[in-house]
C-alpha cells in the first residue's frame, strides 16, 4: 500500500505522523529520537516500526534549535594515506546502533582549509569533530573545542584537558623498526620520514624519528652513524631521496619509510634502481595498511591498530558529548607485521 501524502513542509513526513500511526504521543516519539530513560520495549518497536513504514528523517535544524543534532564532523588530513580508510572503519563500529551520522571534510594538508572545514562544522552545529592528522595548532583545536566534543588523532596531546585523543605509541613504534630490522641481520639502517614544511601540527612522524633514534643507540650506533632523511609528501621526492641514500657513499642496507605511503614509493624507486627486496635492501612502512599484504608489495609494517584507534575515537566523542569533563588520551602498543621485504639475512 502507499504511504498517504504528507502533511509537513515538502512533504517531509512530520513527528506527529509518526505519532498518529504508531499510537503514541509526540512525546513519546521524541523519547525514543533521544533514546531517553524510560521508554518502554514495546513502545520503542513501534515508534521505530513506524519510522521505518513512513521513512521518517528527524529534522536536522529542529534538532540543532534543542541542541544536537547527530552529527559528528570527521576531518581527513588528506585522501592518499592508505592508513585512513581503516580509521574511518573504526569510526563506523564506534558509531553503529547509534544515531549519530559522520560527514567527512578533507583539509588537503592546508592549514587554512582545515580551519574553513571545521568552521563549517561548528556553524553547522554539528555535535563533535573527529580530527585525523590535522596541522591545525592546539590552541586552535581548543578554541574549537570550547563550541564542540574534540578528539584527534595522529597528534599526541596527553597535557590536552579540552579535547580528546587516540594513538598508538609511535615513540614506540619507531624503535621497535629498529629491533626487528637488527634482529633480521640488517646493519645499516636508514629512516625517510616527512619534511618540517610538510607537518604543521601533526607530530607522529617525530615521535617515530624518536623512536628511531632510540632503537639505533641502543644498538650501539653513534650519532654520526643515524641517518633520516626528510622528504616532501610527494611521490617525486621520496623517489629522489631514496636515490640519494642509496647512490652516496655507505648505503643503507635498509629503509624505514615513517608511513606506508612513503615506504610503498620507496619500494618502487629500490626496483626503479635495479635493487631487489629483500637480498639488497630490506624496506619496512608503518601502518600495515591493506596495500602492504598485496603479492607485488609484501611489505613489512608497523601495525598501530587502526580500526581500533578509530572506534576509541568514536567512543572518546560519544562520551564527551554525554557530559565527560575529564580528558583522556588513548594508546595503542603497536606490532611488528612481518612480511618478505625484511626476510632474515645471513650473517
Amino acid at each position: 500500500m502507499d504511504r498517504p501524502a504528507s502533511s509537513g513542509r515538502n512533504g517531509r513526513v512530520t513527528i506527529r505522523e509518526v505519532a498518529e500511526d504508531a499510537g503514541v504521543s509526540v512525546a513519546a516519539v521524541s523519547k525514543v529520537l533521544r533514546d531517553a530513560y524510560g521508554v518502554s520495549d514495546v513502545m520503542e518497536a513501534k515508534v521505530r516500526a513506524s519510522i521505518a513504514k513512513l521513512d521518517y528523517r528527524p529534522h536536522t535544524a529542529a534538532r540543532a534549535m534543542r541542541g544536537q543534532t547527530y552529527t559528528i564532523g570527521v576531518l581527513l588530513a588528506d585522501v592518499k594515506n592508505p592508513f585512513f580508510p581503516q580509521v574511518i572503519d573504526g569510526i563506523d563500529d564506534g558509531l553503529a546502533g547509534t544515531q549519530y551520522v559522520p560527514f567527512f571534510g578533507i583539509g588537503h594538508g592546508s592549514t587554512s582549509m582545515e580551519k574553513a572545514i571545521v568552521h563549517a562544522m561548528v556553524d553547522r552545529q554539528m555535535d563533535g569533530l573527529i580530527m585525523i592528522g590535522q596541522r591545525m595548532t592546539d590552541a586552535e583545536v581548543e578554541a574549537t573545542a570550547r563550541q564542540a566534543a574534540i578528539t584527534v588523532i595522529g597528534h599526541h596531546a596527553p597535557q590536552a584537558t579540552l579535547f580528546d585523543s587516540a594513538n598508538n605509541d609511535d615513540e614506540r613504534g619507531g624503535t621497535l623498526v629498529v629491533e626487528h630490522l637488527i634482529a633480521q641481520g640488517y646493519k645499516r639502517p636508514a629512516m625517510i620520514t616527512l619534511r618540517r614544511a610538510d607537518l604543521g601540527q601533526a607530530d607522529v612522524s617525530q615521535r617515530r624519528e624518536a623512536g628511531f633514534v632510540s632503537g639505533m643507540r641502543a644498538a650501539g650506533f653513534d650519532d654520526s652513524a643515524i641517518r633520516i632523511a626528510a622528504a616532501a609528501d610527494d611521490i617525486d621526492d621520496v623517489t629522489a631521496t631514496v636515490r640519494m641514500l642509496l647512490e652516496g657513499p655507505n648505503p643503507p642496507d635498509a629503509i624505514f619509510g615513517w608511513a606506508d605511503y612513503y615506504a610503498l614509493e620507496v619500494l618502487s624507486a629500490v626496483r626503479a634502481l635495479g635493487l631487489r627486496v629483500p637480498e639488497d635492501i630490506g624496506v619496512i612502512g608503518y601502518d600495515n595498511s591493506p596495500p602492504c599484504a598485496y603479492t607485488q608489495n609484501d611489505l613489512t609494517s608497523i601495525d598501530q591498530s587502526g580500526r581500533e584507534i578509530g572506534r576509541n575515537a568514536a567512543r572518546l566523542m560519544l562520551e564527551r558529548i554525554a557530559g565527560r569533563k575529564t580528558a583522556e588520551h588513548f594508546v595503542v602498543q603497536p606490532r611488528v607485521a612481518v612480511r618478505n621485504s625484511t626476510a632474515l639475512r645471513n650473517s
